[in-house]
């Protein structure tokens, strides 16, 4: 079974910065439009990043854009997500997932369009 591994994640202050990687073994994620979704406690789930598969199209959350940069190497089969001045709201469990259905982003992405999601990696950002 298909499924992308999140890493990256955990605890940072106000201000600080993350990396998370998106991988998988068995998949290559080059053949994908590739998104970042995060979830908080209590809130839905929502696209925060996604990037086309070779076209360099992409997608950023209003409240991401400036501070976060996706990126992929498909020679190393990852998908990046770098995150700068990191806020107390970004705080979530973060996952990526491939789209299924197009090959470059468009708007804002449709969740349901993507699959193979992993089991996410927490981001907690306090002081």
């Amino acid at each position: 079974q298909v499924q992308l591994v999140e890493s990256g994640g955990g605890l940072v202050q106000p201000g600080g910065s993350l990396r998370l990687s998106c991988g998988a073994s068995g998949f290559t994620l080059g053949d994908y439009a590739i998104g970042w979704f995060r979830q908080a406690p209590g809130k839905e789930r929502e696209a925060v990043s996604c990037i086309g598969r070779s076209d360099g199209s992409t997608y950023y959350l209003d409240s991401v854009k400036g501070r976060f940069t996706i990126s992929r190497d498909n020679a190393e089969n990852t998908v990046y997500l770098q995150m700068n001045s990191l806020k107390p709201e970004d705080t979530a469990v973060y996952f990526c997932a491939a789209n299924l259905m197009r090959t470059r982003v468009d708007g804002r992405p449709i969740t349901h369009e993507y699959a193979y999601w992993g089991q996410g990696t927490q981001v907690t950002v306090s002081s």
